[in-house]
């Protein structure tokens, strides 16, 4: 699709949405930007960069009834992305599109959104860790001395305890220094009614610490569904915000399930 000229002043409907989470201030914040056509890559990365969340969307219609979706971050276009996935269908809802699921394209393939009573329910692929050789520096960045280490987009850093995610306090400078692919997540069991945990670094794409990340269950939710003999996981995101999934294991996809909140509606002015 042909961009738009971005010599041409417009107002951009744009959306302020938390997503995995049901109430307002949790969650991971994502930008949402509905547009007749694509901008220029280098207005819609400015775009992201202003807005300064770990990812804005661009949607946009197409002429049979689908959308195409772009990400990205302050930093770079993104290849694959949960929050604000889930943050554009739900944007559709509020504007009362009636076809569901919702059919985005996108750089990591066709991706379909299912409303539910509960939220949405996403269609990623999924994208099992394999074995890796662990990098000299990784765990000392992540301030541990012994974890299990294996890869798919990014690393993951499989620990024993909850406790340990919680408390970690990494040295994201080092991090970023990696060859970590996007990041780096770490894991452990849950607690209560929670299957597992985690936690996700990205800073070498311009995100320190994501609050709440739905691409990494396509990792995640193979590597529990394996450990624990379940197909159906409840997961939380320990960061500052927080943030609440559920993932079912379908084959080679993975449904991961979230809410989200609405905190600004308005327009971009360009």
């Amino acid at each position: 699709m042909p961009a738009l000229d971005p010599q041409l002043a417009m107002a951009i409907p744009y959306y302020h949405v938390d997503a995995f989470t049901g109430e307002l201030f949790a969650g991971n914040p994502a930008g949402v930007c509905i547009l007749p056509a694509f901008l220029a890559d280098s207005i819609m990365r400015k775009i992201a960069a202003e807005n300064r969340h770990s990812e804005t969307a661009f949607v946009v219609p197409r002429a049979d009834g689908d959308f195409d979706l772009r990400w990205f971050t302050p930093v770079v276009e993104d290849e694959l992305c949960g929050h604000a996935t889930l943050a554009s269908a739900y944007v559709l809802a509020l504007r009362k599109h009636n076809v569901w699921p919702v059919r985005f394209h996108t750089r990591g393939g066709i991706l379909t959104v299912a409303q539910d009573q509960d939220g949405f329910v996403m269609d990623f692929p999924a994208m099992p860790p394999q074995p890796c050789e662990t990098p000299v520096n990784l765990l000392p960045a992540l301030g541990l001395n012994a974890a299990l280490v294996m890869r798919s987009r990014d690393y993951l850093v499989v620990v024993d305890q909850a406790e340990q995610v919680r408390a970690l306090s990494p040295d994201i400078a080092a991090l970023a220094g990696l060859d970590a692919g996007r990041g780096t997540i770490v894991t452990a069991p849950g607690e209560g009614d929670v299957d597992y945990v985690c936690r996700m670094f990205l800073p070498s794409v311009g995100i320190d610490e994501d609050p709440a990340t739905g691409s990494i269950h396509c990792t995640l939710a193979p590597y529990w569904a394996e450990r624990l003999g379940k197909t159906t996981l409840r997961a939380q995101q320990l960061s500052s915000r927080g943030g609440l999934m559920q993932c079912t294991i379908d084959g080679d996809r993975v449904k991961i399930s979230g809410q989200a909140r609405l905190y600004l509606q308005g327009t971009l002015e360009l």
